[in-house]
């Protein structure tokens, strides 16, 4: 396949090289890594096996013109920006794979591509760019897709092929509304609670903002500590009764095994608490926001993603950046 990889960040320089490793015509829609890219590639720190791939490299997505394949692994706080990078690289026949985080893009980028075009995907994976070009992998790497539009066409299945030979783990799923809300029981409360955890506990607990008190947790710290745990607990239930309030059927199990799952990622620092301590935007709106709305227009009771979403807008305007 001809692929472009539209935000080849960390998430998007580790599936795009993999892909590029196993033989696909792979370009990279760069800004900054752009010559660093270009001439020594990118390079993947892993415990499967250190590896370095050099994709295709372009500034403007004109340059790489239509594709079989598009990956948009942008924060969704840039979506804007899709309107002028996308229409260039899409044809009838290219299918458009998110791996954002939250709610809301598959729903934004059908406004610039036809919706029966679009697949949404969920990344289960641990790791950071350390350096331009440079991406450590610590765990996992899991990617769970499906159409936005409706159930999986045989297009779906033949890119999860495409991955699963490229040595990417990959599963097709019938709901992506479901498989979002699952990944959301993950990504609010440690991404979230990694942040507002420079606020204070009982802050956080409350949803009264009073200034930044120290430094933000990481994953094994929110684990080890007793209260932190028991909110983490806390905001991981209230997610899955939201979810099922639109009829999806997602298992209390799940909280236990996304705590088990993450115990082995040690000291992890999540993308937005990456964000936000590089002061760069924060994905506020699809991450917690976005969900917030929903689970209050179901009328479903949930007094502690209210109170973290409280103090992560507080955070947010109390930023430098």
């Amino acid at each position: 396949m001809k692929i472009a990889v539209v935000g080849p960040g960390a998430v998007g320089s580790y599936y795009g090289a993999k892909l590029c490793r196993d033989g696909h015509e792979v370009h990279f829609l760069l800004r900054s890594d752009y010559e660093q890219v270009r001439r020594h590639g990118v390079r993947i720190l892993s415990p499967e096996g250190d590896f370095n791939v050099r994709p295709k490299c372009a500034r403007t997505s004109s340059e790489i013109g239509p594709c079989d394949l598009v990956l948009i692994s942008i924060k969704s706080t840039a979506n804007e920006a899709l309107k002028q990078i996308l229409p260039p690289l899409v044809s009838e026949e290219t299918a458009v794979l998110t791996l954002q985080n939250g709610l809301g893009n598959e729903e934004f980028i059908s406004g610039i591509v036809s919706s029966g075009q679009i697949l949404g995907g969920l990344c289960f994976v641990c790791l950071n760019r350390i350096a331009p070009g440079v991406i450590q992998h610590l765990a996992h790497g899991k990617i769970e897709m499906g159409e936005f539009a409706g159930w999986p066409e045989p297009r779906t299945h033949d890119i999860a092929s495409a991955f699963r030979r490229a040595g990417i783990p990959c599963v097709v799923r019938d709901n992506l509304e479901k498989a979002h809300w699952e990944k959301l029981v993950w990504n609010i409360p440690f991404n979230g609670l990694g942040v507002a955890s420079c606020a204070g506990f009982e802050a956080v607990r409350t949803g009264v903002f009073a200034g930044r008190k120290g430094e933000c947790l990481t994953t094994d710290e929110l684990l080890a500590n007793p209260n932190w745990f028991g909110l983490l607990e806390t905001l991981m239930h209230e997610v899955i009764a939201a979810g099922n309030a639109f009829g999806l059927g997602i298992p209390e199990q799940l909280a236990q095994d996304h705590i088990d799952k993450t115990r082995i990622m040690g000291a992890y620092k999540p993308s937005t608490l990456v964000d936000f301590e590089r002061n760069q935007p924060v994905e506020l709106d699809a991450i917690f926001f976005e969900p917030l709305r929903r689970a209050e227009s179901k009328g479903v009771p949930v007094p502690q993603l209210r109170a973290l979403c409280s103090v992560l807008a507080a955070l947010n305007s109390d930023s430098p950046a």
